[in-house]
């Protein structure tokens, strides 16, 4: 990444620009979610693992494929499908969506709409069942748990390895991150699962990894030599053009293995890719202005205080 080998961008200059823009998307975003609110009754839209449904497994005599049981049941429009167990058992879970019909009732539509689409296949149903909407609701407040926990980590971690600010100015890039990755599912209404939250996670991981990246080093460059004298907006911008190729250069890579699974991945995988790829390009984003702007903001508000120096192991005495 020899391009950025000298870079010397003004990103601490600009930050007023990327609060302007953040500022903006995060607007949308909540308008998004009041409007689905509006019109849908809540603020996602929830799949069957978060709503609950019926659950009916089937068994093909013959190995078919995945896409072609999908297309069978409507190709885009079909409920969730997964294999279940290893490829030679031919046993697949369909998650279809509550509805006031019974759960026999969903389940011979199923099987009826199978038989029609695939004469040459045949099939068995394995087992049907309900899940409940109270279950559903459990898996809401465990998945943004999961998150809250992680924020709560991240903060005592980072508090303990650099510096408090270092844990606040973080985990405000991520919820940063988060936030418009829930904005993006909101405005386009893609259905929340729990491959989805698995993105967030993801998601939640690797914005957080870079950031840190960014901080360590704004933290070795606040204690060199004579740094104390500098100003701290030129340090700090410093920092961020010295960890760019790293930064861009890890994106890239990312970026290019999620559009190669958006492609040829399939419908199963395509939505987590296209929730990992907005989730990079906003982790990359705020890594370089909002985390470090952010920092910047905490210092003005809460005062200096000193970067502490990473502890190293005493030298052995023979």
């Amino acid at each position: 990444m020899r391009v950025f080998e000298h870079a010397n961008y003004a990103f601490i200059e600009n930050r007023q620009k990327a609060y302007l823009v953040s500022a903006v998307l995060l607007v949308i975003t909540v308008g998004a979610m009041i409007f689905n609110i509006a019109t849908i009754g809540s603020w996602m839209n929830y799949g069957v693992d978060f709503t609950g449904g019926s659950l009916v497994q089937v068994r093909f005599a013959q190995t078919i494929d995945e896409s072609q049981l999908r297309e069978a049941l409507g190709g885009a429009t079909a409920p969730p499908i997964t294999r279940f167990g290893d490829a030679a058992q031919n046993e697949f879970v369909i998650r279809a969506p509550l509805s006031e019909t019974s759960i026999t009732a969903v389940a011979e539509e199923i099987e009826a709409q199978i038989a029609a689409e695939m004469p040459g296949q045949p099939f068995e149903v394995v087992r049907t069942e309900l899940v409940g909407a109270k279950v559903g609701s459990e898996l809401q407040q465990r998945a943004a748990l999961a998150i809250l926990i992680s924020f709560g980590l991240t903060l005592v971690y980072l508090a303990v390895r650099f510096e408090l600010r270092f844990g606040m100015a973080a985990v405000i890039a991520t919820a940063h991150d988060i936030l418009l990755t829930l904005g993006l599912l909101a405005v386009f209404r893609m259905e929340i699962s729990l491959t989805t939250i698995a993105a967030l996670l993801t998601i939640l991981g690797y914005s957080l990894n870079d950031t840190i990246v960014v901080f360590d080093r704004i933290r070795e460059n606040l204690n060199m030599k004579g740094a104390r004298k500098r100003d701290p907006l030129e340090l700090v911008n410093r920092s961020i053009n010295e960890t760019l190729p790293r930064t861009v250069l890890t994106g890239g890579a990312t970026l290019a293995v999620l559009t190669a699974l958006t492609v040829l991945g399939g419908p199963v995988i395509r939505e987590f890719a296209l929730v990992m790829i907005f989730g990079i390009v906003a982790g990359t984003y705020s890594s370089i202005f909002i985390g470090s702007a952010s920092l910047i903001e905490i210092q003005k508000r809460w005062g200096v205080g000193d970067v502490r120096e990473p502890k190293r192991a005493e030298p052995a005495t023979v």
